[in-house]
């Protein structure tokens, strides 16, 4: 299509007649406006995507602008003065006295978490962070084990439901007697007895808030990182009261204290100590109740047992020839088991296995009965598990004797 009038190529010649002259132009006229349609759509994809691609342009532009900006360090206020804040630095826990504005003053307080440029001077406070490091310990979601997929367990289980569901569900039976209910309570014995799964049947069974650790998750590398997470863990309870604490592996920062002085063995000690403080100390620590597990209940302070911090020390032993066999019979709730199938005899034949060690059979029997070809898991699946997992064992010890 040309620019000028003149120099448009018409649709008909000049021996057409009017009638095929007049086609020919409606004609041309479908077909330009057609086209016009088209290169209209066309337009508009472009602005779409020329918008897309300026969001775009004006997003890098701001990351490259903060890419360019100083870092910010993480401090804390430690003390309101006329002179100015005083500020206690992060990871090197050094105090220096800077500037803020009266905006920011009315804004902080002690203990507030502030960001600091290069000259140290407060550029914005920041919110507390409980909810970045202790509160992602919370349970959102109850995990699906119940107390009847706990087997041999029936003393232990009651005991814990005692210490831990009852004051917190039935508070008025310790007011009418008088007494204080238990606060804490110690799990302990060998691997796969069934400690943990203790502590997920009650954060099951109870309403309350149920925040999980690790004792390792509290050995931090700076001085103090430690005892800071331990306050905010049990300041994250106090909020959320009422709240279960399951502390499992407690002996990775409750370890008796040495007189070793190098600063790992320090940093530890100081957390523990935070620990002692949290569970018995001059606050309140309010409807918080402590589950706590070990496998190395010889290695735990004698500070940390006393009552006031646990009131129970239950001790989760392997099953007896009776508990086994409950515990098969959970284990093999969903199996296809052939009659021929006698759990009082494998428990009597698995003299030293622990829960897990049974739960291990069972999944073992069943993979023998798919690599045979067959739906249904006879006694002899059972019995070629336990030999096999016995002969596993055997290897992992002779491996470590030989690493030794």
């Amino acid at each position: 299509m040309s620019d000028t009038a003149g120099e448009v190529e018409l649709p008909y010649t000049d021996e057409s007649s009017e009638t095929e002259k007049i086609e020919a132009l409606e004609e041309q006229l479908d077909s330009l406006g057609s086209e016009n349609e088209q290169m209209r759509d066309r337009l508009l994809d472009a602005n779409a995507e020329n918008n897309k691609y300026q969001q775009k342009l004006e997003r890098l532009t701001h990351e490259n602008k903060k890419l360019k900006q100083s870092p910010l360090f993480v401090a804390t206020v430690q003390e309101m003065a006329e002179e100015g804040v005083i500020i206690k630095q992060h990871g090197n826990n050094q105090e220096a006295l800077t500037d803020a504005t009266e905006e920011m003053r009315e804004r902080i307080e002690p203990g507030t978490r502030v960001a600091v440029n290069n000259s140290l001077s407060i550029v914005k406070d920041l919110s507390d962070e409980t909810d970045v490091r202790a509160r992602v310990m919370q349970i959102e979601h109850s995990p699906d084990v119940g107390y009847g997929d706990i087997g041999g367990l029936e003393d232990q289980m009651n005991e814990v439901r005692e210490t831990v569901e009852m004051p917190l569900e039935h508070p008025e039976r310790f007011t009418d007697v008088g007494i204080t209910p238990p606060s804490g309570v110690l799990l302990y014995g060998p691997p796969g007895t069934g400690k943990t799964l203790l502590a997920k049947a009650v954060a099951n069974q109870t309403d309350a808030t149920f925040i999980k650790m690790a004792g390792s998750e509290l050995v931090h590398k700076f001085i103090g990182e430690g005892a800071k997470l331990v306050r905010d863990l049990f300041q994250v309870a106090r909020d959320n009261e009422p709240a279960v604490l399951f502390i499992d592996e407690i002996d990775a920062i409750a370890a008796t204290r040495t007189d070793s002085k190098t600063s790992g063995d320090a940093e530890v000690q100081r957390t523990m100590m935070q620990l002692l403080s949290e569970m018995d100390g001059f606050e309140e620590r309010g409807e918080v109740r402590i589950i706590a597990a070990t496998n190395r209940f010889d290695m735990l302070d004698r500070a940390i047992l006393r009552p006031g911090r646990f009131d129970r020390l239950i001790e989760v032993p392997k099953p007896n020839a009776e508990g086994k066999e409950i515990i098969f019979e959970i284990h093999t709730r969903g199996m296809n088991i052939a009659e021929d199938v006698d759990f009082a005899a494998l428990a009597t034949e698995t003299a030293e296995a622990s829960g897990a060690d049974i739960k291990a059979i069972c999944t073992e029997a069943g993979m023998f009965a798919i690599r045979d070809d067959r739906t249904e898991v006879d006694m002899d699946d059972f019995r070629d598990a336990r030999e096999k997992l016995q002969a596993d064992e055997e290897d992992d010890d002779e491996v470590s004797k030989t690493f030794a």
